[in-house]
């Protein structure tokens, strides 16, 4: 779609999908969550493949060593010497023996994957149709805040996360930090995240939700402590006026156009349709995970969303081209 003299094409394309940076693999995983589940994943496996190559060796030395030598039709495949119910013993007590260790192994990973009795954080994450809500809730009204397709966690800490949808069943996903929990509307279910080490940890929908279900990621930040606490504070501060003309220029336009669906705490925005934009430019990504976060990328974004990830409910804006610049300038001063 057009907007004056610019189209999202001639804007620059777009950069390659910020979602395939992480890794989205969970034969490693990097918290208790995962690791409980992670480790009888392998188990399961390997018996798994120790059992078809003695079934498939035992098939093959069996055709080979009763291959009939006379010809005769009539001659039996199978001869009925003594003691063969001995093999049949000894196989059924070896799988109920394996079987029992498995089901003992995974009760005790059940418990382990179960919510910490005490949790240091609580998230309540709300997923739509395409993009994800993360409230950071509190006691104090004044510690409460909210980000957008992006978490940050302490490293090492047990997070709650409050699960809650007002559209269609999604499912919260995050590979390498533990499983999958359905987010059901008028249903509250309740999981848990924790990193034991620093790095970043992409998410995915793993419900099909639409049109829009591939791109609907979300990554989680594991940050030291130190790191956490610096960037909840910056987060927790309203957004600083511009000091531009251009930047002072755009708020005014980005409160005209946008204010109805966004919020930006410290401007006269209080949308709650869209994602909270107070400090857009401190995340990776936009839209779900779609797009690296550039100036390039916001305008084409803010230009043409339809064209970008047809179905959002980012409707497409008609903007002459100085219009959008300046709000794409005052987007840019969202630390």
């Amino acid at each position: 779609m057009k907007f004056g003299l610019v189209t999202a094409s001639s804007l620059g394309l777009l950069g390659a999908p910020a979602s395939a940076e992480p890794s989205m693999s969970y034969w490693r995983t990097f918290g208790p969550s995962g690791d409980a589940g992670t480790t009888l994943g392998w188990g399961l496996g390997i018996v798994s493949i120790v059992v078809t190559v003695l079934v498939a060796a035992s098939l093959l030395i069996g055709v080979l060593r009763r291959r009939r030598k006379d010809g005769d039709p009539r001659s039996l495949a199978v001869r009925t010497d003594s003691g063969g119910m001995a093999w049949i013993y000894t196989g059924l007590g070896l799988t109920v023996a394996v079987l029992i260790v498995f089901a003992v192994w995974t009760m005790f990973t059940i418990a382990a994957v179960a919510m910490p009795a005490k949790t240091t954080m609580t998230l309540q994450v709300t997923a739509s149709q395409w993009w994800w809500s993360v409230r950071y809730d509190s006691p104090q009204p004044s510690q409460i805040f909210s980000v957008a397709n992006e978490i940050h966690i302490p490293v090492g800490q047990p997070i709650r996360v409050e699960l809650s949808s007002p559209d269609v069943i999604h499912s919260f996903w995050i590979p390498q930090l533990g499983g999958k929990m359905d987010v059901i509307p008028g249903q509250a279910n309740v999981t848990w995240l924790q990193a034991d080490k620093p790095g970043v940890y992409r998410g995915q929908c793993g419900e099909f939700c639409g049109a829009q279900h591939a791109h609907m990621a979300m990554l989680v930040v594991a940050d030291a402590p130190q790191a956490f606490a610096a960037w909840k504070a910056d987060q927790l501060r309203a957004a600083v006026p511009p000091t531009t003309p251009e930047g002072q220029s755009g708020r005014s336009a980005f409160v005209a156009h946008c204010a109805a669906c966004h919020a930006v705490r410290g401007a006269d925005a209080g949308g709650i349709l869209g994602p909270d934009l107070t400090h857009l430019m401190s995340r990776r990504t936009i839209a779900a995970g779609l797009l690296p976060n550039t100036p390039g990328n916001l305008s084409a974004w803010i230009a043409d969303a339809q064209a970008l990830k047809p179905g959002t409910r980012m409707p497409s804006m008609v903007l002459p081209a100085p219009e959008l610049t300046a709000i794409v300038a005052y987007l840019e001063t969202l630390q």
